[in-house]
């Protein structure tokens, strides 16, 4: 972790009290923002907080979903807490969401996923990655938008998850939905990483910038 860095929760102060949404201000409990490690050299990046994300201000927290990638980021060495817990202790990873407030009805609509854009963008930008895991379809696409030379419509997460798909300057680790997702496709996403990430110098894929 960044010798500067003081907590996990929204390290980078990002506005807790945003109101760019009009719809979404008047429904959600909190704004849910980036949490981990500001030197992480892996992001996992999902669609938006779910309930218990939302309950716990951390994204990938509780049921839902949560306890299954802190649960699997845990066996691969990112997480030192238990799968269950409301605030993990964390190394070397970040997770966040394409959005920041939930919505107990729906899904984020695409001007939501715009708005809040900038909060994801400033999160690559100042962590620098060496690989970003797209958790679903949706963050799977958007992220194909920015960072690869794919067609957003070519891309299958179910097809792509546990593979490695090269990007402008990092490498794209695609998962599926984790309350989708089967023990099978978890051990799978396992073995993936660790047979075919973290057992070779993925820093290859990009300069490192000094820290």
């Amino acid at each position: 972790m960044d010798a500067n860095q003081t907590e996990f929760e929204n390290p980078f102060g990002m506005d807790a009290d945003c109101e760019n949404c009009d719809e979404l201000c008047g429904v959600r409990d909190r704004v849910v923002h980036g949490y981990g490690d500001v030197g992480a050299e892996f992001l996992v990046v999902g669609t938006g907080p779910t309930a218990a994300a939302e309950r716990n201000g951390v994204p990938f927290t509780g049921d839902g979903g949560g306890e299954r990638v802190q649960s699997i980021f845990g066996d691969l060495g990112f997480v030192r807490s238990e799968p269950d817990a409301a605030e993990p202790d964390v190394q070397n990873v970040f997770f966040t969401n394409l959005t920041r407030c939930r919505h107990p009805d729906r899904d984020p609509t695409d001007r939501e996923v715009d708005t809040c854009e900038p909060f994801l963008n400033a999160e690559v930008r100042m962590i620098n990655p060496q690989i970003i895991v797209p958790v679903g379809e949706r963050p799977l696409r958007e992220l194909a938008v920015e960072y690869t030379t794919r067609r957003p419509d070519s891309f299958d997460v179910d097809a792509e998850h546990a593979t490695t798909i090269r990007g402008r300057g990092f490498e794209l680790v695609p998962m599926r939905e984790p309350a989708e997702m089967s023990d099978g496709e978890a051990d799978a996403f396992r073995e993936h990483m660790r047979e075919n990430v973290l057992s070779r110098d993925y820093r290859q894929t990009k300069g490192r910038r000094s820290r």
